[in-house]
């Protein structure tokens, strides 16, 4: 098997069918939630929908990048989107998380291993295999949060 392949399913294990690191994923937590437990506030913390949104921001952000673009994104915009405002909105919203998920990890199985260690648009970003290790990493981070956040909306219920 290829690096790049190894790679990618890691990346599918965080997203969509994993339970060897965290004992969950991000569709077993989100594909069943309604979209007023998805946008509660607890407290000063991020809703489970922002923590969501932003780990498909920079899924999105490297795809560009995947596919021959620019890297647009940035960290200080990184939690901005229009609230969610309904179920179709959290619905239209799990569903461009999915495929762009699945993109990423297609286009990651598409690379040649020797572009793992070639630089991710500009030196000062390291390789595209630290790039998608700290994708990897960042959503295993948040993922712990949307776990969290869960637990207290549904007061045990989940």
């Amino acid at each position: 098997m290829k690096s790049t392949e190894e790679i990618s399913s890691r990346f599918r294990e965080i997203i969509f069918n994993g339970t060897w690191v965290a004992n969950t994923n991000y569709k077993h937590q989100l594909a069943d939630l309604d979209w007023e437990t998805a946008t509660k506030q607890v407290g000063s913390l991020n809703t489970i929908a922002v923590l969501a949104q932003h780990i498909h921001y920079y899924i999105n952000g490297i795809n560009n990048v995947f596919k021959g673009g620019s890297l647009d994104i940035r960290d200080k915009y990184s939690f901005d989107f229009p609230a969610i405002q309904s179920q179709k909105d959290w619905e239209a919203f799990l569903s461009r998380f999915w495929n762009d998920s699945e993109e990423f990890a297609s286009l990651i199985e598409q690379l040649p291993d020797e572009k793992l260690d070639a630089v991710f648009v500009d030196a000062k970003y390291g390789t595209y295999r630290r790039n998608i290790d700290a994708m990897i990493e960042h959503s295993y981070y948040h993922l712990g949060q949307i776990v969290l956040l869960k637990k207290l909306n549904c007061n045990g219920k989940n």
